[in-house]
């Protein structure tokens, strides 16, 4: 997710570093010669990313391993159960605004339009009532909310925070990049990529369950790596399929992503939406829970539509969404799913 306006290559923590210093790299030219300076992706990557491990990188505090073990005994209750993360990076120099205030909404949403018990609703935010998210805790989150899972449970990850994409040298990509989600600890502990989330929440889901995953970052087209994306443009399916031929499906449920923008684009947390001008919010979060709370039970390309046209309009009325127009292209939200199903059918969580 984006809070600048302008950038060329990087935006908040979508930046290009070198071990001496953070350095904007602003043409392929320069990335292709930064790369060539390298010797190999990782230590490209370690550069590219500013990650500064340290020697006891994966020795956790007596507080931290309290935590993680409370989110293994999260109850594993049978239908309905959701982990939603809203990371805000306090303290660093690409803080959100407004993530704390997108997973509340989302936790009322889920609530009051969609029968989620609030005992089956946990949250992963920088707030003291609720574990952080940090990369483990994201994902022992993850594992919680598929474990067990069974015919007629209906999950729900959500997402907002920071995205970012890195090369994929695995020829896994149809785009050749793999879209990441930056936990607040990303610096040190490393991202959470998209081969990492569609083997911990889409790989494990048993015939007769659905989960929703609702992404509100940059670069969140394909965060699940779905085989098929839907086309807004062309009302059909896409074939996203790895070419490589690595399966990404599930093991008999269906995993479908609305996402706030495609791969190569940015997200918005903006303040446009608030009837104040001040509260900071995902785009993409308050179209979404805009169109379900005036129409529930809306169809899926209801809900795009929906999504979209409240987009179009805050821009033509001249509203200062930051980081949602680069290079004029408009925040398009995406739908992608591990089966094929008609995009008519109405969206129920």
């Amino acid at each position: 997710m984006s809070s600048v306006t302008e950038h060329t290559c990087c935006s908040d923590c979508q930046e290009f570093v070198s071990d001496d210093g953070d350095k904007c790299l602003q043409s392929n030219k320069e990335r292709a010669k930064f790369i060539s300076h390298t010797k190999g992706p990782h230590i490209f990557f370690d550069k590219l990313f500013h990650r500064r491990d340290t020697p006891n990188s994966n020795v956790l505090s007596s507080y931290e391993e309290a935590t993680l073990e409370s989110i293994r005994n999260w109850e594993t209750t049978k239908g309905k159960r959701a982990v939603l993360c809203g990371v805000a990076y306090n303290k660093q120099k690409y803080k959100l605004k407004g993530t704390n205030y997108d997973v509340i909404n989302m936790r009322e949403l889920l609530g009051s339009q969609c029968c989620f018990p609030s005992s089956s609703i946990h949250i992963l935010a920088e707030m003291d009532s609720h574990p952080h998210p940090t990369k483990r805790n994201i994902q022992e989150a993850l594992r919680w909310l598929v474990k067990d899972n069974q015919a007629g449970d209906s999950l729900v990850f959500y997402f907002s925070g920071h995205g970012l994409r890195k090369p994929d040298f695995f020829e896994d990509e149809l785009d050749g990049f793999n879209e990441i989600i930056c936990p607040v600890d990303f610096r040190t502990a490393g991202m959470i990529t998209d081969n990492d989330i569609n083997d911990t929440i889409v790989r494990p889901l048993k015939n007769g369950v659905k989960l929703h995953a609702i992404i509100d970052s940059c670069h969140s087209g394909t965060i699940l790596d779905l085989q098929d994306v839907y086309s807004t443009k062309k009302k059909l399916w896409l074939d996203n399929s790895s070419p490589s031929g690595v399966y990404k499906g599930t093991s008999g449920g269906h995993a479908i992503s609305i996402s706030a923008c495609e791969d190569n684009q940015l997200a918005a947390d903006t303040s446009a939406f608030s009837d104040c001008g001040k509260q900071m919010e995902g785009a993409m979060t308050y179209t979404f829970k805009k169109a379900l709370m005036e129409k529930p039970r809306m169809s899926y390309a209801g809900l795009l539509a929906s999504m979209h046209k409240d987009i179009l309009t805050a821009k033509e009325k001249g509203f200062s969404l930051r980081g949602l127009f680069h290079r004029e292209r408009l925040q398009e939200p995406v739908l992608s799913s591990s089966k094929v199903f008609d995009v008519n059918e109405p969206f129920v969580l």
